[in-house]
């Protein structure tokens, strides 16, 4: 099958790489030509693990093409995925001007093709995107092309860090098809059969809701145990096994997203929240309980430094380190992030900050260029007086605090991944405050 992918961002380049991997024939398609001729060479804008090989070797292998024109590979396809960014707007809604540009962009292309030879296309929505955006698609493109086709909505539900797994080994394929016609359905069908998980057809909309209620069903999973995170601090309890004993009951389940720290952040839950917000309020309803989520969630990425202040006092003066700056591990993404939040709170103090992160540091020194960049986890925490640990990479883990204790100037932590036992922390001589644990 011939496939275009418009945007080569997280969502576009993985999921075009991936159909290329399984014997398709994929062109991805973005406006920034040094980014495609890097892609053209094999070289990833992001970091995501595994993704750069599977690029190669379809490079190699003739499947997957970079290109910055849309027309002949639009003219080619039977499948067209609009994989561009929906930014979050100021309202709180989603940014719909890139989607209808791609739009504009695929029906000019179709129409410049020969009228005799128009076959059957079918245009995916794979950006997330708010309700009723499909009949704005295929209106703008309806503008331009009359030949047959249909548009679909297929959200994503790749998780950066793990996206080339996802992508391969998905939980769900959800696909919103209006009118329900055979041939659209054949069409996916065919694209995802090498996909082995349900594949759930709905209408539209509820594919376009699908993805929002997801991430804020998700989202409202961490704040509410990052609240009873704060009861564990204020009673004694300690929250990882409240954790743990929720996760035993098969209705939440092993994989709940019940681990307590520093919060949220990222390209998908603050903006999917925001979003869904936007359109209850528009819908007339009161989503209370997202609201809810979304304030604890920016009292908790405050939490860090109030808790440092805790530990040293005025903070005025002070070196703090800070382990991970990406908004989770296996990524350098900063997008709402919350070490942008914790950087701003300790620079209003006049703190020096020192940073550490496995991959995500060249991208914070575009934000800023003023902090000390440090080559190692223990190079950062050389002379401070306070640590922070923001996010929880793997080799976090592994520190010995031993060690640790020797290279601070003071051994005053705020462990806001709970990488460290409590316990052993203490009994090394830390002044230590983790997350809903005593």
């Amino acid at each position: 099958m011939k496939i275009t992918v418009v945007g080569t961002g997280y969502v576009g380049l993985v999921t075009g790489t991936i159909f290329a991997d399984f014997g398709n024939e994929v062109t991805c398609i973005d406006i920034d030509e040094e980014k495609v001729e890097n892609l053209k060479k094999g070289i990833s804008p992001i970091y995501e693990p595994g993704l750069e090989e599977v690029i190669q070797r379809n490079i190699e292998s003739g499947k997957l093409l970079f290109s910055t024109d849309i027309t002949l590979p639009a003219q080619e396809s039977e499948v067209i995925f609009i994989a561009v960014g929906t930014p979050q707007d100021e309202d709180g809604s989603a940014d719909l001007q890139y989607v209808q540009a791609v739009a504009k962009d695929i029906g000019e292309a179709l129409k410049k093709s020969d009228t005799q030879n128009r076959s059957y296309k079918v245009i995916v929505n794979k950006s997330t995107v708010p309700v009723g955006t499909g009949d704005i698609v295929k209106s703008i493109i309806s503008e331009h092309y009359e030949g047959p086709l249909d548009v679909v909505s297929n959200p994503e539900f790749l998780r950066e860090g793990q996206a080339v797994h996802d992508c391969i080994n998905p939980d769900r394929v959800v696909v919103g098809i209006d009118d329900m016609t055979d041939k659209a359905k054949e069409v996916i069908r065919e694209l995802y059969r090498p996909v082995k998980c349900p594949v759930l057809f709905t209408d539209i909309k509820s594919a376009e809701l699908i993805k929002y209620a997801s991430n804020s069903y998700l989202a409202m999973s961490v704040s509410f145990i990052n609240d009873v995170a704060a009861v564990c601090e204020s009673l004694g309890g300690n929250v990882d096994l409240v954790s743990e004993g929720m996760k035993l009951d098969k209705r939440i389940g092993k994989h709940a997203f019940l681990s307590a720290g520093l919060g949220y952040g990222g390209s998908c839950f603050p903006k999917d929240v925001q979003a869904l917000i936007n359109i209850s309020n528009k819908a007339e309803v009161n989503f209370g309980m997202l609201k809810a989520a979304e304030e604890t969630n920016m009292r908790q990425k405050k939490s860090a430094v109030e808790k440092l202040k805790i530990l040293l006092g005025d903070l005025s003066g002070k070196t703090i380190a800070l382990w991970g700056l990406a908004f989770k591990p296996n990524t350098d993404d900063l997008r709402d992030a919350v070490s942008l939040v914790i950087i701003e709170d300790l620079l209003q103090e006049g703190v020096t900050v020192k940073v550490y992160d496995p991959v995500a540091m060249e991208n914070m020194k575009k934000i800023h260029a003023d902090l000390t960049y440090s080559d190692s986890a223990f190079a950062a925490v050389e002379d401070a007086n306070g640590l922070i640990v923001v996010t929880e990479w793997d080799e976090f883990y592994q520190i010995d605090p031993v060690e640790l204790k020797k290279r601070m100037s003071e051994p005053n932590v705020v462990d806001g991944r709970n990488v460290f036992d409590p316990n052993e922390m203490r009994e090394n001589g830390f002044n230590y405050i983790s997350v809903g644990r005593s």
